[in-house]
């Protein structure tokens, strides 16, 4: 007589498809298992490093660049035509002659755009990542002209101005760096030095604000029209510009 065991547990053959769906599944989750562990590594640096070191925020912005919340990001993004058109388009701009952008007017956006980074002794930023996906793209773009947003939003580069950014970024795109980063902000500045949350929040709101009453400025080619001063810029894109006195960092400092 045949075993009753036998029947009941006779291993049964597994379809190739599912056995390849199952195992790409497997690989999927254990990419996201590592991603998570790096931009948890990055997040936690950023926590408790007061040095100004920018390589914890690339690393965690990478990490963020193939994620879920990236890509609905994108998404959204791309309902407003002019943004949708400049994804597809891959907009890239050339590498930046700091030197011929000076010889602008001093109200240009080339000359404001030139003298800043010259005057803080700045890199502008690069992404680490190549552009093959709507997501990478926008990585990269946002990058190449984060230093231009500031000039445009009035936010200047301290620590707290910095975070008004991104809260303008969290209002314009979803950026998914931007609420980690405002996350940490909120989380350090109440742990560290709660003395000034009350500022940190005032640039968050207002950020924030603008945003969403502004045009979309990752759809603009500033880099075609250097020579427009930057108050026709923000009057054209209806950005309010972040009065400089509200930081009130000459006696308030994240540092």
């Amino acid at each position: 007589m045949q075993s009753l065991n036998s029947q009941v547990f006779q291993p049964a053959k597994q379809n190739p498809g599912v056995q390849a769906h199952s195992n790409g599944q497997i690989l999927t989750s254990v990419k996201d298992f590592f991603r998570t562990l790096r931009g948890t590594k990055a997040f936690l640096t950023l926590l408790f490093d007061d040095s100004g070191n920018l390589a914890p925020v690339l690393e965690l912005s990478t990490t963020l660049v193939d994620s879920h919340a990236f890509q609905l990001a994108v998404e959204a993004m791309k309902a407003a035509p002019e943004v949708a058109e400049i994804i597809e388009e891959r907009y890239m701009a050339p590498s930046h002659d700091l030197e011929a952008l000076l010889q602008y007017p001093k109200d240009s956006l080339g000359y404001a755009y030139a003298s800043s980074i010259k005057q803080a002794g700045f890199q502008p930023l690069a992404a680490q990542v190549k552009i093959d996906s709507d997501t990478s793209y926008v990585e990269n773009r946002w990058l190449q002209t984060h230093d231009i947003w500031h000039i445009i939003t009035g936010f200047d580069t301290s620590e707290i101005g910095e975070i008004g950014l991104q809260a303008f970024y969290l209002a314009q795109f979803q950026l998914p760096l931007a609420s980690m980063l405002i996350a940490n902000a909120l989380i350090a500045t109440t742990l560290l030095q709660p003395e000034v949350l009350s500022p940190l929040v005032n640039a968050i709101t207002y950020g924030w604000q603008m945003g969403q009453t502004a045009k979309p400025l990752i759809a603009q080619k500033w880099e075609e029209a250097w020579e427009k001063p930057v108050a026709v810029w923000q009057t054209q894109l209806n950005v309010q510009p972040f009065a400089q006195l509200e930081l009130a960092l000459d006696k308030i400092s994240l540092s």
